[in-house]
């Protein structure tokens, strides 16, 4: 593509994009291209097409930087249905099964949510992105075929019941919950919203899902896709990006120029991947400390392509 065309600068940065339900990621990245002018955009995990909220997506040479953030922990704003349970564990799937929830009371419910809460074995849905036998498991479900996924452990560090509603439709009553989860990544919220209806024997799914965080960046980073068609600029450029995202040390001038050739500088005791900035907040390069060097795992500016 043309320079001329170009909105941002070759070095990029973030979008912090605030997704919208019926969205898949994929279709977030082609319109994001489109605004942007660019093919050079990826994402940091996907989310599903229901749900909205955050999404992380590197442009241009910051999208070397994906693989390298820290998105191991995720929070999440869901509505739980008890009382249906359904093919897919979220609304969009068919019903399997429908049990009146109103006799199950609030001392029920907290113990069962304590159970899943912590460090524990989880099944995902059988609707997920996982691979089994190098085909995505959603795929071979929707083929017709029995999939049984093993269980993996995870870690639900929050698991919050903000509010009770008791929906009566005439035929039956469900119980809505309206819920704030923080977790590790790899935690699937439609199969937590499963194991509660399947530990309080009414059955259960998702209704409504909100991610609210993906590691260090939230909400308030965000934009929806029509705010950034007003606005086609980044979030959040490499450096102030770096600053959010990773712990770093200041560099002078000589090491700048030594990273900007690829080469090591000696370690400072910085444990994990960090930057290595200048006075002024330029970015130069992403270390990590390995014995008696601290060498680039992606130099940001290098000579001769960033200036």
């Amino acid at each position: 593509m043309a320079d001329r065309e170009r909105v941002v600068d070759p070095l990029g940065g973030l979008l912090i994009i605030d997704k919208d339900g019926g969205q898949t990621s994929h279709d977030v990245v082609a319109r994001c291209r489109k605004i942007l002018h660019t093919r050079k955009i990826g994402h940091a995990g996907t989310l599903d097409p229901m749900a909205t909220g955050v999404l992380v997506l590197g442009v241009e040479r910051a999208t070397k930087l994906l693989g390298l953030l820290s998105l191991t922990t995720k929070s999440y704003a869901a509505t739980v249905r008890l009382g249906q349970a359904t093919v897919t564990d979220d609304a969009e799937g068919e019903v399997l099964a429908t049990i009146p929830a109103a006799h199950v009371d609030d001392a029920d419910i907290a113990a069962a949510v304590a159970a899943l809460t912590g460090d524990i074995e989880q099944v995902p849905s059988t609707v997920s992105a996982i691979k089994v036998d190098g085909e995505r498991a959603y795929a071979r479900v929707r083929a017709g075929e029995q999939v049984e996924l093993a269980a993996r452990p995870v870690t639900v560090s929050r698991f919050d019941i903000l509010r009770r509603r008791d929906i009566d439709t005439g035929a039956t009553t469900f119980v809505d919950l309206d819920v704030e989860v923080d977790c590790s990544s790899g935690t699937y919220i439609r199969a937590l919203a499963r194991d509660l209806g399947t530990a309080l024997g009414v059955g259960g799914h998702l209704t409504a899902l909100r991610r609210t965080r993906v590691g260090p960046f939230t909400l308030e980073h965000a934009r929806t896709l029509d705010q950034l068609a007003d606005d086609p600029s980044l979030n959040l450029d490499v450096d102030a990006a770096v600053r959010l995202a990773f712990p770093h040390r200041e560099i002078d001038a000589g090491q700048a120029e030594s990273l900007r050739d690829g080469r090591w500088l000696d370690p400072v005791g910085l444990r994990g991947v960090h930057a290595a900035t200048t006075a002024d907040g330029r970015t130069i390069a992403l270390l990590e400390e390995k014995g008696k060097r601290s060498s680039p795992v992606f130099v940001v500016r290098p000579r001769g392509l960033i200036d």
